[in-house]
C-alpha cells in the first residue's frame, strides 16, 4: 500500500483502501496517520461525523504530546475518499462502513506493530463505531472508546420519528437516491467556521455549511442503526462519552449557539450511553459545541482534562 504526503503536510501521511465497487463505481477509504516523537504501542483512531473528515490538528497535537501514534480514517464518500462519480456520504447500510474499519485496525496493529488501539469518534462516527466495536467485541481489536456528541438519535420530535422514519424507510426501498432534505440549519457551521463566528477553517467541498442532501436510503441505514444501538450492546472496553450541557434549537445562528450542541440533542446521548457495554464514563462539558473539541479555547481545555484523566486510567502509557 502507497503510503503519500497528506494535504496537511508533513508529518501528515495518508494510504488509500481499496474497498472495490458498488452501484456507482469504485469504492475507496482513506488512513491519515501521524507518528508520536518516540515508538510506542499505543494508537487512537479518529472517526469523523456526517458531513465531515479529518481536518483537526490541534486533536492529533493532543495524542501525539501524550504518546500515542494518531490515526484518522476519511470513511467512503467522505472527505479524502469522496470520488468524482459519488454520491456524497451515501450509504445504505451502517455495515457497509465495517470494512474500511476493520482494515484500518488490521494495518494499525498488524502491519504498524501497536498493542492498544483507542477509538475517537464524533457524531455519526460515534453510531458507526460502537456498532463495529460490539461486532468485533471478542476479536480483542479494540481496548478504548471515546465518543465526542455521538449520533444516537435524530433530533426531532417522538410523533415525527413514529411517522416519517416508516415513510422514509418504505421510500428508501423504492427510491434509495430520493432527497428528503436539501440543507440544514447552519447555526452550527456558522459557529465553528473562520468565515463567520468560528476559528476553524476547512475545505467547504467537503463539509459545506448547508450540508449535502439527505437522501432516503442513508437516513433508513441511520434510522436502523439507532434501533440496533438503542437495544443495547455489549461493548467490554472502556467507554468514555461526552456532551454538552446545552442543546441549541434554533435554525439560524445567534450567540446562543456558541454554547450547545445545535445539531443533536444531547438528553438522547446521555440517555443512551450507558446501553453502551459494561463500563461506560458519561460527560458534559459546559458551553460545549456538538464537536467539543472545536469549541472555545477554555471548553475545550476541560474536554481534553477529561479525557487525559480517562486515557491515565484505562490506557496508561
Amino acid at each position: 500500500m502507497v503510503v503519500e504526503t497528506d494535504i496537511l503536510g508533513a508529518p501528515y501521511q495518508r494510504r488509500t483502501i481499496k474497498l472495490g465497487t458498488d452501484d456507482e463505481g469504485p469504492v475507496v477509504a482513506t488512513l491519515v496517520s501521524r507518528a508520536a516523537a518516540t515508538k510506542t504501542d499505543r494508537a487512537v483512531l479518529y472517526v469523523h461525523g456526517f458531513v465531515d473528515y479529518f481536518f483537526q490538528e490541534h486533536l492529533a497535537d493532543f495524542y501525539v504530546e501524550r504518546g500515542f501514534d494518531f490515526y484518522a480514517l476519511d470513511l467512503r464518500k467522505y472527505g479524502r475518499s469522496l470520488l468524482p462519480h459519488q454520491t456524497p456520504n451515501f450509504v445504505r447500510s451502517i455495515s457497509e462502513y465495517f470494512p474500511e474499519l476493520d482494515e484500518a485496525a488490521r494495518i494499525i496493529r498488524e502491519e504498524d506493530g501497536h498493542r492498544r488501539l483507542l477509538i475517537n469518534a464524533h457524531s455519526t462516527g460515534g453510531l458507526i463505531t460502537p456498532l463495529w466495536a460490539h461486532r468485533v467485541r471478542d476479536a480483542g481489536i479494540v481496548d478504548g472508546l471515546f465518543l465526542n456528541s455521538p449520533f444516537f438519535e435524530f433530533n426531532i420530535s417522538p410523533l415525527l420519528r413514529r411517522t416519517a422514519g416508516p415513510a422514509y424507510s418504505a421510500m428508501a426501498r423504492m427510491r434509495p437516491y430520493a432527497i428528503v432534505r436539501s440543507s440544514a440549519s447552519m447555526a452550527y457551521g456558522h459557529s465553528i467556521h473562520s468565515l463567520h463566528h468560528g476559528e476553524w477553517t476547512y475545505d467547504l467541498a467537503w463539509k459545506p455549511l448547508e450540508s449535502f442532501p439527505v437522501r432516503a436510503a442513508w437516513l433508513a441505514a441511520i434510522r436502523a442503526a439507532h434501533a440496533r444501538l438503542q437495544a443495547g450492546l455489549s461493548i467490554p472496553a472502556p467507554v468514555l462519552v461526552a456532551c454538552s450541557t446545552k442543546t441549541y434549537r434554533g435554525t439560524s445562528w445567534t450567540e446562543a449557539a456558541m454554547r450547545a450542541d445545535a445539531v443533536l440533542d444531547v438528553e438522547h446521548i446521555a440517555r443512551y450511553a450507558s446501553g453502551l457495554g459494561r463500563h461506560v464514563t458519561i460527560v458534559r462539558i459546559e458551553d460545549g459545541l456538538h464537536d467539543l473539541t472545536l469549541s472555545a479555547p477554555a471548553v475545550r481545555a476541560r474536554l481534553f482534562d477529561e479525557l487525559d484523566r480517562w486515557i491515565g486510567a484505562y490506557l496508561p502509557a
